[in-house]
């Protein structure tokens, strides 16, 4: 009997078939619901004691937002980059945060227009 020899292409499609049929029966796991009480949580506000006496309210609506309430005004930042923390910038103000839970840093500087941090506004501490 004469020996067969298939081309690589020819021995190929069959594995390409069956890896797209496998891959089309299986399906990602569902996300699980994000409950109305989760979503209240990570908007909460924050509340942050400062040097000067004052209060800082900060809320977190999404991972890439804050909205910052600071004597009697309110900001809207978003996120932007920063070595260390979490950094927020929006109408001339910039919120730095270092750490989580009670006794967490946080800083309200000026915000420049080359993007960089001005003056130092407040010294706070979440409470």
């Amino acid at each position: 009997m004469p020996h067969l020899r298939r081309s690589r292409p020819a021995m190929a499609l069959p594995l390409v078939l069956v890896a797209l049929a496998l891959t089309a029966c299986s399906s990602p796991e569902p996300e699980p619901p994000v409950s109305d009480v989760a979503v209240a949580d990570a908007s909460a506000p924050l509340t942050y004691r400062c040097e000067s006496g004052r209060t800082v309210e900060a809320s977190y609506p999404t991972n890439s937002t804050a909205v910052v309430q600071y004597e009697g005004q309110t900001y809207p930042m978003t996120i932007a980059v920063s070595a260390s923390g979490a950094r927020y910038v929006g109408e001339g103000f910039e919120w730095w945060t270092k750490g989580s839970g009670p006794g967490s840093e946080g800083t309200l500087f000026r915000h420049q227009s080359d993007r960089t941090s001005g003056e130092q506004v407040d010294q706070c501490s979440q409470s």
